[in-house]
Order: C-alpha cells, then sequence, then structure tokens
C-alpha cells in the first residue's frame, strides 16, 4: 500500500549493489558492514524499513534494526514516526549524514581503482 509521503517516490532498485557488496575488501568501514550501504539508500530521500530491506537483500530485520538505531546514535540518520490510521516510519539522511556521501564517492571509487590489488592481497593472505 502507498502512503502519501511514498507517492511519486521511486521505489529502490533491488540490484543497487553488487553482490558482493558489502565487500570484504573495503579496507576500512563506517559504522557496521551495513551502514555505508543504509545511507546509500537513503541518498535520494525518506525511506521506510520495508524499502530498505529490498535492495538489502541479506538483511535481518534485527540486524536492520540495529544498524539503523546506530545511526540514529551518531545522528546520520533521523527517525520520523507518522500517527494516523496506520502508523509509519520513516528513516531519512540527517545533514551530517548527508556530508558522508562525499566520502564515501571517494572511498568507492578508490576501492574500484584497487580492485585488482585487493583482491591479490587477500588471495595471497589465504593461501
Amino acid at each position: 500500500m502507498t502512503t502519501p509521503q511514498a507517492a511519486g517516490r521511486t521505489p529502490l532498485d533491488p540490484e543497487m549493489f553488487d553482490p558482493v557488496c558489502p565487500s570484504p575488501l573495503v579496507p576500512f568501514r563506517m559504522g557496521d558492514k551495513w551502514a555505508t550501504l543504509i545511507l546509500r539508500c537513503l541518498e535520494e530521500g525518506p525511506r521506510r524499513f520495508s524499502e530498505l530491506k529490498v535492495p538489502l537483500r541479506g538483511i535481518t530485520a534485527k540486524s536492520l534494526t540495529a544498524s539503523l538505531r546506530r545511526l540514529e546514535q551518531d545522528g546520520f540518520v533521523a527517525r520520523e514516526e507518522y500517527e494516523g490510521t496506520q502508523r509509519r516510519v520513516e528513516y531519512a539522511l540527517t545533514p551530517l549524514g548527508r556530508g558522508l556521501l562525499g566520502p564515501l564517492d571517494a572511498a568507492c571509487e578508490w576501492t574500484r581503482e584497487h580492485w585488482d590489488e585487493l583482491i591479490e592481497t587477500q588471495e595471497r593472505s589465504l593461501s
């Protein structure tokens, strides 16, 4: 069912993340392994919990809840409750969270540029 706040929003693409994401090759993490992916999901605007689960197929409801709570506690995500016939909650980036998008872009670009080296190093360490 579409809510007034969800009307006109483009649904999140279930394939928006590469199947190997969150990649163990990324040399650093912000928060837990899902945090950066959640921030990306919120880049275009507020989303409901059920919308976030679409591209984050591998996440459990418990992990998503915990990640969202940590992001909210850290000031990166705001949680908004709407009362009405059906109570609902939406999550959105705060200005602080939006400020992380540029550094995330840089980290993603760096990882793409060094992908082969990262894979090679990881394979060597596993041998």
